[in-house]
This record gives C-alpha cells, sequence and structure tokens, in this order.
C-alpha cells in the first residue's frame, strides 16, 4: 500500500511519472494531433485520465491519502509529465 502525505515529492514524482493512463493518453493525443497547439490539450487530457485511475486506485484501498494537497500535486505534475509524453508522440507521429 502506498501513502500519500501532505508533501511527500519522491512519492508524488514516482506515481505522476510512471502513471499508465498519462503515458498512453499523452501519447496516444500527441500522435494524432495535427497541430503543435494540441499537445497542450493533450496533456490535460492525460492528467485528467491519469487522476481519474489514482481516485480509483484510492477507492480500492491501493492508495492511502491523508490529505488533498498530495492529490492536487498529482494532477500538476501528471500535467507536466503528459506535456511530454504528448510532445513525445507528436514529435515521432507518421505525415
Amino acid at each position: 500500500m502506498i501513502e500519500l502525505n501532505t508533501f511527500d515529492p519522491t512519492t508524488l514524482v514516482l506515481l505522476s511519472l510512471f502513471n499508465p493512463a498519462v503515458i498512453a493518453v499523452g501519447y496516444l493525443m500527441g500522435r494524432t494531433a495535427d497541430q503543435w497547439q494540441k499537445i497542450i490539450v493533450a496533456a490535460f487530457a492525460a492528467s485528467l485520465a491519469g487522476f481519474v485511475l489514482f481516485w480509483l486506485g484510492t477507492l480500492m484501498g491501493v492508495f492511502v491519502v491523508n490529505s488533498s494537497g498530495g492529490a492536487s500535486g498529482v494532477v500538476m505534475l501528471q500535467f507536466v509529465f503528459g506535456l511530454v509524453w504528448a510532445a513525445l508522440g507528436y514529435t515521432t507521429r507518421t505525415r
């Protein structure tokens, strides 16, 4: 079981970096983007998909959240990593 405290930067980064929903949604939406501006939208969608997966994990008891500060940190970091995955997908797309 992973416990998420108020400010634990290592856990926040690891949860955001290895979230499969962020990786899949960011990369796939980045590959389908036809303009570079759409990678920001892809990053936002990846962050929301990652948070839904994180929320389902808390409902199932995989994560223990002691405060709301950690969850908001996960959303912001997932946006950053989603932006990276969307940019990677955008640069590797077939034209």
